[in-house]
């Protein structure tokens, strides 16, 4: 026999209604937050990518484990990065007779299934995962500086 008053019943169906809608925003909160997260990183090792080029002397391969050591920052996960450590292109041209360094970082997510189709929108897919690509130009000498860029470095040896 239930009771008037008794709504035990009814609490449970709301229960069951809220909980998957909470955790539906959940999700589409942590989705863009990761993607985010992915993206700064990758910048900062792009500017940093630029200033390395500009003052060092290094092989391209330096450049490259320089940027992997940043990367590294970044969850093996694919919800923040597909494909481990190996799978970041990383690119540094310069500096040239421009004074200019350019740094580029692509790598990919795989966002969750529900969100792939948002997620897309931020850049190219493939086999579900959304390419990542952020590029970094700065100009590392100034006009006014006389010489050749191997003459302007050599002061530091």
């Amino acid at each position: 026999m239930v009771r008037a008053g008794d709504r035990s019943g009814q609490a449970s169906v709301e229960a069951a209604l809220l909980v998957p809608v909470v955790l539906l925003l959940v999700a589409l909160l942590a989705q863009p937050a990761c993607v985010l997260y992915t993206r700064s990183v990758m910048a900062a090792t792009a500017a940093e990518l630029t200033r390395l080029a500009a003052t060092s002397r290094g092989t391209d391969e330096d450049a490259r484990s320089y940027a992997l050591r940043r990367l590294a920052a970044v969850p093996d996960v694919p919800l923040f990065h597909e494909g481990g450590p190996g799978a970041w292109e990383v690119t540094v041209t310069g500096p040239g007779d421009d004074g200019r360094v350019t740094a580029s970082v692509e790598g990919g997510v795989r966002p969750l299934p529900l969100l792939g189709a948002i997620v897309a929108a931020l850049g190219p897919t493939g086999g579900g995962v959304v390419r990542l690509r952020v590029e970094m130009t700065r100009e590392v000498r100034a006009n006014w500086i006389g010489g050749e860029y191997a003459d302007w470095i050599g002061i530091w040896g």
